[in-house]
């Protein structure tokens, strides 16, 4: 399934305030024609070393207890060093006080914030404020009926994640390897760049790209080889595979277009 050459990947990473470091090392490479790539979960600097030897756009560090992707402040802040301005740090929490998220930011200082649990626009809009950084607002969907919240969001976030609605009584909001009807995304109209995330892995995120029309793709279970155990070759395989469906030579974190 052909996936065609666009800039959708740099419309997602544009226009945001990142630190004038992360900026320029974005620039130094190629813009990401097709989608923007993010290996979220990360947990150990091996696992971090290969999303960004693969050339991952943004690496997400979760915290959130109930996840086996779970980090602590102490191991997030090691990891956001290692990484530096190789790609951009996200930070995913569920429903944090001002109190965990002061903490995170001052520690691991991501360069976009990610609420993957039922924050409130009201609630998107105080932290945004707070923190002066990108915020990125998860939406859980199973059905059209879960997009009529989106426009509500999408005024208020920088950038919306679509990933599939947990099962009745889930312990994790996201990471359950679970993908919902792309099409339900068709033509879709926003008033921010969106991402998708939800059951992605190297054999189907062309196509769910293809369908979806995201500027950029969100991937955790799809590149482990246990729940919270990343695979370097997993992880590998899913950026060269989107990235050859764009048109893009994967050479690591310094890919070039053909």
């Amino acid at each position: 399934m052909p996936l065609r050459h666009s800039d959708k990947g740099s419309a997602f990473l544009s226009g945001l305030a990142f630190p004038d470091a992360t900026r320029d090392a974005l620039s130094r490479r190629a813009p990401p024609h097709g989608p923007a790539i993010k290996i979220c979960g990360l947990s150990t600097a091996a696992a971090l070393a290969s999303a960004l030897d693969a050339g991952a756009d943004l690496v997400g560090f979760v915290f959130f207890p109930k996840s086996p992707r779970h980090l602590s402040l102490e191991a997030a802040t090691h990891l956001s060093l290692i990484a530096g301005s190789r790609a951009l740090k996200v930070a995913l929490t569920v429903d944090a006080d001002d109190e965990a998220l002061d903490a995170i930011v001052a520690g691991v200082a991501p360069d976009m914030l990610q609420l993957h649990g039922h924050e409130t626009p009201e609630r998107v809009a105080a932290i945004k404020a707070r923190f002066g950084l990108p915020v990125m607002k998860a939406i859980g969907v199973s059905s059209r009926d879960d997009l009529e919240a989106v426009a509500r969001y999408a005024g208020v976030a920088d950038r919306i994640l679509f990933d599939a609605k947990p099962p009745a009584g889930a312990d994790l909001p996201g990471g359950n390897g679970l993908a919902f009807d792309w099409d339900l995304l068709k033509n879709i109209r926003l008033d921010a760049p969106f991402m998708l995330s939800g059951g992605l892995d190297a054999r189907n995120v062309v196509e769910a790209a293809v369908r979806t029309g995201a500027g950029a793709v969100d991937v955790s279970s799809g590149v482990e080889s246990a729940p919270g155990h990343k695979d370097a070759s997993r992880i590998a395989a899913f950026v060269r595979t989107l990235r050859s469906a764009a048109g893009v030579e994967t050479l690591g974190s310094d890919a070039a277009t053909r």
